[in-house]
């Protein structure tokens, strides 16, 4: 009798009520459906704030306070979306939502702080910049295209422009490798295998092995 009770009850454990790792079906591809989801929400509503918010109303000293606070908020939920990433069951999903999120709030963040310029100091850039031309100059600069049909004119647009370069290169070196760290973090925690401080530290166990 007690081998068959303890029979029934490990037989759950590598049934359909098993809970980790989740097994590929319609809970992956939900969670899947949703990580896209949320993150073209996201999109849809950073951009939107963009162009609803009374930007206008701001001088010089708004736009740096903008940037900086901008700023912040863009590290803080990097790095919550890290902790997260590495706790989620879906880690790979949750990866790609915290890039959108992150890469869409820096992008409008100095789209935002080029407008503010533009507006409190006229000429700083070749032209007027409307919203959207703001915008297209920030994904112009981010990805490097440069048409060079808008310009940094002033000392203070150019040195906004920089920040944004360098800004770009850390999102996508520093903070692709974070992202990709947490994912490995997540997937070891699936498989029930204890976290590794460095590749050295991951390596020993297996050698002793």
């Amino acid at each position: 009798m007690d081998d068959r009770n303890t029979a029934r009850t490990d037989r759950p454990r590598s049934g359909p009520d098993a809970h980790r790792p989740p097994r590929p079906g319609r809970p992956r591809r939900r969670a899947a459906v949703v990580a896209v989801a949320r993150a073209v929400l996201i999109t849809v509503g950073l951009v939107s704030a963009y162009y609803l918010l009374p930007l206008d109303e701001r001088g010089t000293a708004g736009a740096s306070a903008l940037l900086a606070c901008g700023l912040l908020v863009v590290l803080l939920v990097f790095a919550w979306e890290v902790r997260v990433i590495a706790r989620s069951p879906y880690p790979r999903l949750k990866a790609v939502e915290a890039l959108a999120a992150t890469l869409v709030l820096f992008l409008v963040l100095f789209a935002g702080a080029y407008y503010l310029l533009d507006h409190s100091s006229p000429g700083s850039f070749s032209e007027p910049l409307t919203r959207t031309d703001a915008l297209y100059f920030t994904l112009t600069t981010f990805s490097t295209v440069g048409y060079g049909d808008i310009t940094a004119q002033s000392q203070t647009g150019r040195l906004l422009t920089m920040l944004q370069m360098t800004g770009g290169l850390l999102l996508v070196g520093v903070a692709a490798r974070a992202l990709a760290s947490a994912v490995q973090e997540g997937l070891r925690r699936q498989r029930g295998e204890p976290w590794a401080r460095s590749g050295a530290d991951a390596g020993t166990p297996d050698e002793e092995g």
